[in-house]
């Protein structure tokens, strides 16, 4: 049996998901009411169940995110809710809390969040076992890793492709929850990363000022596809729950069109997750949306230049460098490729982000809002790319039919017409009228043809319509176009009627964790999940930060990234070429903010502390 391969996209509201599944996505994930790790990004059940029926048209699935840390109070309210999407056809639900495991649930799948930070496969086994059918996974992982993890256990394996990237492993930041009682894992994350910070030594010396030494480039692995299926992936997921419509088209498209590429050339092995042929008014980039730079992070081991220190805003499309200033306009390489009302990205004398938007752009040059001094030399990027978010906005830039065969015969009474799709669903309207023969018996089967080929606005096309007619009869076309509304309606019904739900019952378990002591990056925040693993043979569980913060001394994020090795300061990597060691602790610095680091070198890990805490230095 050919393994599927899905492509799951965001969708902040009903009508990006749709735009997503237009666009050609196998999936998407979407918010409820409450619970989902994006405040933001919640929508009613109504729209929810709404786009349940507009992707199960297509054979694509919706995955609701339920992945929030939950608090004693809220764990009957949310069991009440996972009733209601599973009564409306959701097809899986995404969890980060355990408790979920334990309530009385319906027949519905469940999939493990990233935000449970599943990068061991003894732990990612565990959660197979006790019934969880799918693992988003770390997005730290490497290549070597996520085979392991695929060699250890038959579950389903997901793994972002494209998107911002969390600096933290994910579930284990709380700056957020820290500096201001906003909980990244309840869904209110303030991006502390993103702000720009001072870089201090042990001696007080000042080594950086004012950069953004948290924020990372986006995430691209989209070259890797071929590779990340051989180790074991069968779901590329697109982050970005917040962005905008253009985005979740372009990403989407681009990425369909890559993977399809693969799958015909591995059919014998592969297929595709959902139904439906896309087609495109527009050619995708993944650089002509929101991005910081793209880095492959360490699905290829760890390797320089992950950060996005200048600013954490996108930087775009590199356009090129600034030949020179002229009059009230500029000289820019490929200049022609500028369009009016585009806007320009270019980073400053102060090493900062700057910006301006075109008010005009001709034969080359550029002439913008405000005339800055932008030295000779400088690399330009567009980050409002005016000409592409037009096309791409418009509803018909992104089409999805799915194919059919047309029969237009004969009976007893009159004529019937058979619509049979792509995955063999059969339609059949039959027509009692008169059988009239043409005026001087002439055949006007190619009118037929035409008319029965208008599929207009229905999700179908007709790829193949045959016509058997023992004489040549007349039909009128008004008819011929009911019989086809009709058919294509009934279609529909059809589809939906025999869409599979995969479904599965939790059953409580009781085998060994991993681990027996669970310290609080574990995020447990309820008697419920606390129980879960007490079953599972646990011993001492620490509560989850945000009932323990202990204001000025916590540990507020764990991280792969590392500020020593992007300085080319690492004692394991840089040892033959560093000329001086840094003088610890180092230390994070913006406004009344500030932050201790400690770096593991043995896992290759960095901690970030707050600026009371005491720990030890490693020795390099």
């Amino acid at each position: 049996m050919k393994k599927k391969i899905e492509i799951l996209a965001p969708a902040k509201d009903l009508i990006h998901g749709m735009a997503a599944i237009n666009a050609g996505a196998d999936a998407v994930y979407i918010g409820a009411p409450q619970f989902g790790a994006r405040s933001n990004a919640h929508n009613s059940v109504e729209d929810v169940e709404a786009l349940v029926k507009y992707a199960h048209l297509y054979n694509a699935q919706v995955f609701v995110v339920i992945n929030t840390i939950l608090y004693d109070n809220e764990l009957e309210t949310c069991r009440q809710l996972i009733w209601e999407l599973y009564h409306i056809g959701v097809d899986a639900l995404i969890i980060q809390d355990m408790a979920i495991m334990e309530m009385e649930l319906p027949p519905i799948v469940l999939h493990a969040s990233t935000q449970a930070n599943n990068r061991d496969a003894d732990k990612i086994k565990f959660l197979a076992d006790a019934g969880i059918k799918r693992v988003v996974l770390a997005r730290e992982l490497n290549l070597h890793q996520i085979r392991e993890i695929h060699e250890a256990t038959d579950v389903e394996l997901e793994f972002f492709v494209t998107g911002a990237l969390c600096v933290s492993f994910s579930g284990n930041c709380y700056m957020s929850v820290a500096n201001g009682e906003r909980s990244a894992n309840r869904g209110s994350c303030a991006q502390n990363c993103r702000l720009p910070y001072n870089l201090i030594d042990g001696h007080g010396d000042t080594l950086i000022k004012n950069s953004h030494l948290l924020s990372i480039k986006d995430f691209d692995v989209t070259d890797q596809i071929p590779n990340l299926i051989e180790a074991g992936i069968c779901s590329f997921k697109i982050e970005g729950r917040l962005k905008d419509i253009v985005y979740v088209k372009n990403n989407v498209s681009f990425l369909r069109q890559k993977l399809d590429a693969f799958l015909a050339e591995n059919g014998d092995k592969y297929t595709k997750a959902s139904s439906g042929k896309c087609t495109y008014t527009f050619e995708s980039s993944l650089s002509r949306t929101f991005n910081r730079g793209y880095t492959d992070y360490f699905v290829n081991e760890r390797h320089q230049s992950i950060g996005s220190w200048e600013s954490p805003k996108s930087k775009g499309q590199y356009i090129g460098k600034l030949i020179k200033t002229v009059g009230n306009s500029y000289q820019i390489e490929n200049g022609e490729l500028l369009n009016n009302g585009d806007g320009l990205c270019y980073i400053n004398e102060n090493n900062e982000a700057d910006g301006i938007y075109v008010n005009r752009a001709e034969n080359g040059f550029v002439y913008p809002n405000v005339l800055k001094e932008i030295k000779e030399g400088t690399f330009i990027y567009r980050n409002n790319d005016a000409a592409f978010i037009k096309i791409v906005e418009r509803e018909d830039s992104a089409v999805r039919k799915i194919s059919t065969a047309l029969l237009l015969s004969e009976n007893e009474n009159g004529f019937e017409l058979t619509a049979t799709d792509e995955d063999g669903n059969v339609s059949k309207v039959t027509l009692v009228h008169p059988k009239e023969l043409t005026k001087n018996n002439e055949s006007i089967e190619e009118n037929f043809k035409i008319n029965l080929a208008k599929t207009g606005f229905t999700p179908y096309t007709a790829d193949a319509i045959t016509i058997e007619f023992s004489q040549n009869w007349f039909l009128p076309i008004s008819k011929i176009n009911e019989m086809r509304r009709t058919v294509y309606e009934q279609l529909s019904e059809i589809r939906l009627a025999n869409y599979h739900r995969e479904e599965h019952q939790i059953v409580k378990t009781s085998h060994p964790y991993p681990e027996t002591k669970l310290d609080f990056m574990y995020n447990v925040a309820n008697k419920t999940a606390r129980k879960f693993y007490e079953r599972h043979g646990v011993t001492e569980i620490e509560k989850a930060f945000e009932l323990q913060w202990d204001p000025g001394k916590s540990r507020v994020m764990t991280t792969k990234y590392c500020i020593k090795y992007e300085l080319e300061k690492c004692p394991k990597y840089h040892r033959d070429t560093m000329e001086t060691k840094l003088k610890e602790p180092l230390v994070l610095k913006q406004g009344e903010l500030e932050y201790k680091l400690k770096f593991n070198c043995k896992p290759c890990e960095m901690e970030i502390w707050e600026k009371d805490a005491e720990f030890e230095i490693e020795e390099d």
